[in-house]
């Protein structure tokens, strides 16, 4: 859930936690450097406080191109002319400013430029390909400020990383954000960049790419492999490419998730009519229901717990959504074995797939394991096996990162004595929690010699005493 204005208070925080939430994001479109930080030490008060794991992602605001302050009440009509320009301006309906210097050079006669997620449609007339642009109105309306700007046929110039998500980058790396939201994302490039950014300052943070333009969908495939988490940004992706392809692509990109063991979100107006109301439309009932039957790792709120008038209920009412499909949804696990021998960790996924398999004959409880850098945990969660995933690791951050896996729930331990007492110990700490009782089956990988932490190349079927 997105923290702004109508959550900015720890005490409310403290009843979204207590309502379901896991993950908190940080939107730096909206919340500058000290609104970010207070937000960022609140979750871990609470954290410590509750006994929780809940991770922070920071999402960066990207190449959004927006309009500039419009005066007020002006209205836009079909078959009018109004021109845009690079050169600041306070608009009205017959002159606009438009936050992208290339804008004239960059746009062709006939394309479209849709304004305020395609409430408003005009179509490029003329360039001087210098400052200005003439267009001419298809769908009139309100035109308001400050409006993001859609450009479905032009290809942008722009940095996937302007100077501003770089600024909000090494805000976010160097207090501790756990997962980094890279907007806008066109191409495997723009996530490599990121990456050496972060593996420069030997940061943990992993990156959530944000699927909202249609040369992302072209490049899906590497796009699902480079990355840490795919989040399906339906909002600037509903205007970026034709509405009613948006269901399909959502299916599409959740499937290509699972089978590539990359953890996924569907974000935006998931729970749009609980703005202002206390129950939600069938609608949007039927919508988060369905992103759970489809098996994606999180539902994402963002005007509704930001700016909502009730941000603790509506986490309550998706949590209700969420359980209550959960106890409906096709409980049999993804069948994605893993096929490249080459690929270094083959012996190690091999294991995971098949733990989960063993899980699934015998009914077992719990498939537990031990992880530092967390691989594990996305390996075993992308086969969705119908029990518990238990995950046991030394690297406390790493539980809060875990926070957004599907069906993952992290223990701290840090004994690695034997392999044999180290199975034995978790074992009882599962019992202890009420995770599983006396007679259930559970299945423990693990790497052998333990002490060494290398890759997992045991598997091990036992019974709870």
């Amino acid at each position: 859930a997105t923290i702004g204005p109508s959550s900015y208070d720890k005490a409310v925080l403290r009843k979204m936690f207590a309502a379901g939430l896991n993950v908190a994001r940080i939107n730096f479109s909206h919340s500058n450097h000290d609104q970010a930080e207070q937000i960022y030490n609140w979750v871990q008060e609470l954290n410590e406080e509750e006994n929780r794991n809940v991770a922070i992602l920071g999402d960066l605001q990207g190449p959004k191109l927006r309009i500039g302050v419009v005066k007020e009440d002006q209205t836009l009509k079909k078959g009018e002319k109004i021109t845009i320009t690079t050169e600041e301006c306070i608009g009205d309906v017959s002159k606009v400013y438009i936050t992208y210097p290339d804008f004239p050079k960059d746009v062709k006669v006939g394309d479209k430029i849709m304004l305020d997620d395609g409430k408003l449609i005009l179509r490029a007339e003329s360039s001087n390909k210098e400052n200005e642009v003439k267009a001419k109105v298809i769908q009139g309306g309100d035109l308001k400020s400050k409006k993001g700007v859609n450009l479905p046929n032009t290809k942008i110039s722009l940095p996937c990383l302007t100077p501003k998500d770089l600024a909000d980058l090494e805000f976010a790396l160097s207090v501790g954000i756990e997962w980094i939201g890279l907007s806008f994302v066109r191409s495997v490039d723009d996530l490599k960049e990121l990456q050496k950014i972060i593996n420069d300052k030997e940061s943990p943070a992993k990156i959530v790419a944000k699927i909202e333009k249609p040369e992302a969908i072209k490049q899906i495939d590497a796009i699902i492999k480079q990355t840490d988490a795919i989040m399906v940004a339906r909002g600037d992706l509903g205007v970026e490419v034709p509405m009613e392809r948006v269901p399909n692509l959502q299916k599409m990109i959740t499937r290509k998730c699972i089978k590539y063991s990359t953890p996924v979100i569907i974000a935006t107006q998931m729970m749009e009519s609980m703005m202002d109301s206390l129950s939600p439309s069938r609608a949007d009932v039927n919508d988060v229901a369905n992103a759970v039957h489809d098996r994606v790792d999180g539902v994402m709120l963002s005007g509704e717990t930001s700016v909502g008038t009730y941000p603790v209920q509506v986490i309550k009412a998706m949590s209700k959504i969420v359980k209550n499909q959960e106890n409906h949804v096709d409980l049999e696990m993804e069948e994605f074995p893993p096929v490249e021998k080459k690929n270094g960790r083959y012996i190690s996924d091999t294991i995971c797939f098949n733990a989960c398999k063993i899980a699934e004959q015998v009914d077992a409880k719990a498939v537990m394991t031990m992880t530092h850098s967390g691989y594990n945990a996305f390996k075993i969660a992308s086969f969705r096996p119908p029990s518990k995933i238990c995950i046991f690791t030394n690297n406390r951050k790493i539980m809060n990162t875990l926070s957004l896996i599907w069906g993952v729930q992290g223990y701290y331990y840090n004994e690695f004595v034997s392999t044999d007492d180290t199975i034995s110990d978790i074992k009882s700490i599962i019992k202890e929690k009420g995770v599983v009782q006396e007679g259930d089956m559970v299945v423990n990988i693990a790497s052998m010699p333990i002490t060494e932490k290398g890759m997992t190349n045991m598997l091990k079927l036992s019974l709870i005493e």
